[in-house]
């Protein structure tokens, strides 16, 4: 079990996610007609690629009242939109327009079962063409809102 972190250095980090999460935003778009299955392993797949390359997106680790640690999670909300295949299309256009961070998800890494195998798939497609079951963005909240307008937060 680890230290509880309440060092000065965790008191300034809290300050710095604080004004991260108004200046930031983390948002994931999953393809409305997807399996259940495919939309929660798309959102999965998608913000840890957020979480592996934007460390200051990441909070303190989480303690219960006996002691136990746990793993820290993003510090601020994520988002997750639904879209038709067009408008995740256009999501995806708009972000790069912005120069967000994006991960995407072809479909076809549905059929794959490691790391290096999405990776060649991901490869093998040309930016124009691949058909997106899903991205995340992050980035400066209204260049979020504005490569995302006109979508609805999934039910």
């Amino acid at each position: 079990m680890s230290e509880n972190p309440s060092s000065e250095s965790g008191t300034a980090r809290a300050s710095a996610d604080t004004k991260i999460a108004v200046d930031t935003k983390i948002a994931v778009v999953v393809r409305e007609d997807l399996a259940t299955w495919q939309k929660l392993n798309v959102t999965a797949f998608a913000v840890s690629g957020i979480a592996a390359t934007a460390a200051h997106t990441i909070g303190e680790p989480y303690f219960d009242a006996s002691d136990m640690q746990y793993l820290p999670m993003f510090g601020q909300p994520v988002l997750v939109f639904a879209a038709t295949a067009a408008q995740l299309r256009k999501a995806h256009r708009r972000a790069l327009e912005r120069e967000l961070s994006i991960a995407v998800y072809p479909e076809e890494l549905f059929g794959t079962f490691n790391d290096e195998d999405n990776r060649a798939v991901v490869r093998k497609i040309a930016t124009e063409d691949l058909s997106l079951a899903g991205l995340s963005v992050y980035g400066q909240r209204a260049h979020v809102d504005a490569a995302l307008k006109g979508l609805s937060l999934h039910r």
